[in-house]
């Protein structure tokens, strides 16, 4: 029986090193990278890595959960904040900035299907609900809003292939400002 104990914490090892190992070439290179490639990285054979991750695509599956468990967190951090109005205003451009940097996580946001992005998207909606009794955000901004603007520019920036955080960031920023009371027509 203790003989089945080194053997599971060397599969939790190897488990963690695959995971890590997909998420950097993943946010490095992109979803080309291979699975031969992320057990070279992880230092283990393929065979151990298609033990736990059948696919590639299972493997991304468990990247970008970890990613938005992150966000996820990040995100109800911010709907916990006194100003959820000034949390809102420094959230959404680093949100993109965040993007930028890993298109694991770029992609899988705005592929829904890959991972419960919609989870995250209702935060969000959340956000804007609770930053307007702080500051001026248009009065009809909701979760559909959200979802149309954010997801479009940043499917956009995806397929325009844009990787500079300053490029993302300014567009964050225009996002942000499309959600600003003065945008509201007259």
């Amino acid at each position: 029986m203790t003989g089945n104990v080194p053997r599971r914490a060397d599969a939790l090892r190897n488990h963690e090193r695959i995971v890590a190992a997909a998420r950097e070439l993943f946010t490095a290179k992109g979803l080309q990278v291979t699975v031969p490639e992320i057990a070279e990285h992880a230092g283990v054979g393929r065979a151990t890595v298609y033990r736990s991750y059948p696919s590639k695509q299972d493997l991304i599956v468990a990247v970008a959960r970890q990613q938005f468990a992150e966000l996820e967190e990040q995100t109800r951090g911010a709907l916990r904040a006194a100003d959820p109005y000034r949390e809102f205003r420094s959230y959404l451009p680093d949100l993109f900035v965040r993007l930028a940097r890993d298109r694991v996580l770029a992609d899988a946001f705005f592929a829904g299907e890959i991972v419960p992005a919609a989870r995250i998207l209702e935060l969000i909606g959340h956000l804007v609900q609770a930053a307007k009794a702080f500051g001026p955000i248009r009065p009809d901004a909701g979760e559909l809003d959200v979802r149309v603007i954010l997801c479009g520019a940043v499917r956009q920036l995806i397929v325009l292939g844009q990787d500079d955080p300053a490029v993302w960031r300014r567009y964050g920023e225009l996002v942000l400002n499309a959600f600003h009371a003065s945008a509201t027509p007259h």
